[in-house]
This record gives C-alpha cells, structure tokens and sequence, in this order.
C-alpha cells in the first residue's frame, strides 16, 4: 500500500500518506523494464546539459502529510511548447481569456498565495491562453473535500487524485476520459511520458487522468535528526525493523526529557510507509492489499495480519512512552523540527526533507524497497472533470507543467524574486518556506530546477532505485469497484473512524483493532475481499 510519498506522498500513498512535509511504473515485463530505462536517460543526459541533477521527494506518493518533491534539471530545457500555443487563445463564453479551476493538496497557503498564482497565470495566459486559479485542500481535509465537490457536482476543471480515490471518481463518471483527447489535443505530454505509466493509469482499458512522471518505484526511508545522532552515538545504518528504531527513539528520549517528543504525528501525517509489502490494488480501498511477494496473489485484511498488528503495538507503545506527542490524534499539523521521519524518495531527497522540517541534516537508512506496484504510478495525477468547459485547455496546462521548465519552477516553488531566485548556475535558491502547493501533485521533476544545495546525484539514484525495484506479483492489476462501491463506501467510512487513533498510537490495538475489524465486516468487508480476489484471479488467468 502506498501512502504517499513526503509533500509523500499519498503516495495514499500514500501515499498515501507521507509523515514529513514537505511526498508515489510499472515493469512487469523485461520490454516495460528496457522502455523505461530509454526514457529516464534521456531525460538524465538533458540533465547533465547544464550539469544539474537535484533532490526531492513523493511521492507519493500518496497521501496525507508532506513529500519532499523537488526534483533536478537543466533550467535551460528548452520550453517545449510550440510556437503556436503562445499566440492561440481559447475564449471564455463571454469573450474573456477562460480561467480554470485547479484543486489541489498541500499546507495551509501563504497570505499571497492567490496573488502569486494570478502572477503565474500571467505566464500561462501569455503561453497558452489560459488563466488558471489554483485551491488547496488540507492534508487532512483533502479526501472528505474532494468527496463533496464530486458529489455535489461543484464546478471544478482540474483535480489531484490518487490511488484512494481515482478508481472511485471515475466510476461516479467525475472524470473526463481523455484517451484520445491527449493524444490529439496535447501530443507532447503523450509523447513525454512513457508508455507503462499511460497503462498504469487505464481503468477499463481508458485514461482519465495524466500520470505524474517522476520517481517510478516506492522506497521508504527513516530519517533522524543528525544533531541527535551525534549526540547519542546513534548507529543509523543498524536501523532496519521497528525493533532497533525503537533502541533508538528510546535512547533520545531518555536523554532528552519529558516534553521532547522524538516522533511527531498528526492527523494530516500518520506514520509514512505503515502499510509497505502490501499492494493496495489500486483500487482506494484502505483495509485491504495482497503481499507483494505472495505468488498466490491472497487477498488479505490488513488489520488481522500479524506483521501489521505488532507494529501497531509498537505505535502505541511509542505513544505511553512520550516518543509521540500527546495530541497526535487530534492536531491536524505535526509541525515542524521532528527528530524522526518516515519518507518515500531516494537518498538525495533528504536535503528538502530536512529544509522543510526545519533541520539542518537527516540522517538516512532505507528499510524498504524499491519496488513497483500499479499503486507507485497512481500515487499522484491530475484529471479533468467531466463537466469541464475547458477540457482541452486543461490539457494544454498539464503539457506546460510536463514540458516548460519555467512554468514548472514557479508552480514547485513560486515566483521568483519572492519566493526564490536563480543563482548563476542555474539552480534555485528558496527565499521563503511558506510556499505549500506540493510540487508532486504538479508535473513531472526531470524540468525541475534543483535547489542550490541539492544533491548532483539525485537522478542516479533515482535511475539505480529504479533499475533494482522488485515488483509486486499483483502488478499492472487495478481493482475495478463497480459491482462493490457501496461496501467500499462503507469500509473506508469505518477505517477512517480508526485510523488517526491507530497509526498514531492513540488507541490500544487490543481493543481497536478487533473493534475495527467487526466494524468493517459488518460494512462488507468480505464482499470486497471475495470481488477483489475473484478479479485478481480472472485478472491472471488471462
């Protein structure tokens, strides 16, 4: 299960959904491994033009709490949209240049956040003949806010969507199918991305969403706070299971006292990666996932498995200890400056991680992957809204975000002279840290401008994690929830009473989690496990 990637994340991700603030290809066949592998040096060659790779987060990632994404490349890529996209000028019914309405995740934004996005329509409007007005959901209120705006068929053009509620959105027909549309309207977004991650997002053999072209398989990182390392002599690399992270978080908090809390939860950033080794299927339905190593492809619930049950314990163990914070359960921001972190990215990305938070240095040990799932690849998109005027037009924004550096760099980090600036070498000094539309959900990171003190090596790790990612026996498999939207309906409704106490320790797994499991049953939790798996096996068999 992903859930979300840091600014992670959700990949739902996250996930999805990533702790930090700040963030999820499919290749199942040797053909899809060789494909990617051809795109990724590609873009790393127009990369090394200027000598600029960088580091960053998501994810993905894929859901809830925030994924460092700020990715590299050479900022003087040139501007992929053609000549003539800057003169054209699609008109409103009233004659006036259309302004489109973009939803998204992130953090509280900044006080000039609208005017910023009005200076970057500026942009927008002069490339493409579009103005858009970008809004964003909390970390913590995005599902229920996306939920109401699709059932109460309020007006939008564009939206974020991820694994938790994609599947779910265009079964509800929410979502535009725009297999053909990008194809004819919007040729070098279709041409830039690859074709596996095109696949990875058809439900029912069409697209209803562009795939954010980034990091392709799922790596999940802990991070501490090398202050505390040193100070501790804290063997970070011996740090691989919940076990020798507790030695850890123990040993810092019985130096550091009472009112340290070494691991900060909140609402909007449970504990990142918390269901790794399990595929979601794709399919948003939370209680649920198959082992990713399991040739049987067994559809299992999650709560009753025995790996799953003693890290819960060790959660709530975490939080009688005061390694969590008291209000884990309650606060929707974890705040920043937390000694711990859980993350999806690569080793690079622990620069943004700990600019976001508020630390001068993480220290890194990977405990899980790489590895692919259809999930990684649907960990982050952009769909358009079936009832779109500007359906078009919206495509024509994404294919700028994907093929523009210029217009990436503003919307990853704002405009500059505000929020940033270049340095002479191209890459981006961050003036301000306030700027909260997570560049995961925007557009692809291999136009992105790295930071001035990102890592150079950034894209190799990301092509090695790549190269080496393991996949999931059920990948490319996505469950369809036509036939079960009520019982999904009703699981998720269940799972989303628990799951803020669970995944921050809150509650006793002796007693919430039987009482979960009774709950999601009578939901009909068994008639989604029986369909889910009967796909699978159809899915298989073929």
């Amino acid at each position: 299960m992903t859930d979300g990637t840091i600014e992670s994340a959700q990949n739902d991700s996250d996930c999805s959904k990533i702790f930090l603030r700040g963030n999820q290809m499919c290749k199942s066949a040797q053909k899809e491994e060789c494909m990617k592998k051809k795109n990724v040096d590609k873009l790393l060659a127009l990369a090394l033009v200027s000598a600029m790779t960088a580091g960053m987060l998501a994810g993905c990632g894929n859901t809830a709490s925030t994924t460092t994404d700020n990715g590299a490349a050479d900022t003087t890529v040139t501007e992929a949209t053609d000549d003539k996209t800057s003169t054209d000028t699609a008109k409103a019914d009233n004659g006036e240049v259309p302004t489109l309405i973009w939803w998204s995740i992130g953090g509280t934004p900044p006080d000039d956040f609208d005017k910023t996005i009005a200076e970057i329509s500026d942009y927008t409007e002069e490339k493409i003949g579009v103005r858009i007005d970008v809004k964003i959901a909390g970390w913590a209120d995005y599902d229920t806010k996306m939920n109401n705006i699709v059932n109460t068929g309020e007006y939008f053009d564009l939206m974020f969507v991820n694994n938790t509620n994609y599947s779910k959105f265009v079964n509800l027909n929410a979502l535009e199918n725009i297999t053909d549309l990008v194809q004819s309207e919007t040729p070098d977004l279709y041409g830039f991305i690859p074709q596996e991650l095109w696949d990875g997002v058809k439900i029912h053999n069409n697209v209803y969403a562009v795939p954010t072209y980034k990091d392709s398989s799922m790596t999940q990182f802990w991070m501490l706070d090398d202050a505390y390392v040193q100070k501790y002599n804290i063997d970070v690399d011996s740090i691989k299971d919940y076990a020798t992270l507790n030695d850890a978080l123990q040993t810092i908090k019985e130096g550091e006292g009472k009112s340290v809390y070494p691991m900060k939860l909140a609402q909007g950033s449970t504990f990142n990666g918390f269901f790794n080794g399990y595929d979601d299927l794709a399919g948003g339905v939370s209680a649920i996932g198959v082992w990713y190593e399991d040739e049987e492809r067994k559809v299992v619930s999650l709560l009753e498995q025995d790996d799953v049950k003693e890290k819960l314990n060790w959660l709530h163990k975490w939080y009688q200890d005061g390694i969590i914070n008291p209000d884990a359960n309650v606060v929707t921001d974890g705040g920043k400056q937390s000694i711990f972190g859980s993350a999806q990215g690569w080793p690079a990305a622990a620069t943004t991680w700990a600019f976001n938070n508020g630390i001068d240095k993480y220290d890194l040990t990977q405990v899980f992957g790489p590895m692919y799932a259809t999930g990684t690849i649907q960990g982050s998109m952009n769909a358009i809204s079936a009832n779109s005027k500007y359906k078009a037009e919206a495509l024509k924004v994404l294919e700028l975000m994907n093929t523009d550096s210029k217009f990436r760099d503003m919307c990853a980090y704002g405009t500059e002279g505000n929020y940033m600036e270049y340095s002479e070498d191209g890459t981006v000094q961050k003036l301000r840290d306030d700027w909260n539309w997570p560049s995961y959900t925007q557009g692809t990171f291999f136009i992105l401008s790295t930071q001035t003190d990102g890592d150079p090596d950034a894209w190799e790790q990301v092509k090695k994690q790549n190269e080496t990612a393991v996949s999931s026996t059920c990948l490319g498999f996505a469950l369809d929830i036509t036939d079960i939207q009520n019982e999904v309906a009703n699981c998720n409704m269940v799972w989303d009473k628990y799951k803020n106490d669970m995944l921050t320790g809150a509650s006793d797994p002796e007693t919430a989690v039987p009482a979960c499991i009774e709950e999601l049953k009578a939901a009909g939790l068994d008639k989604v496990i029986e369909e889910a798996q009967r796909q699978i096996d159809e899915f298989f068999a073929k």
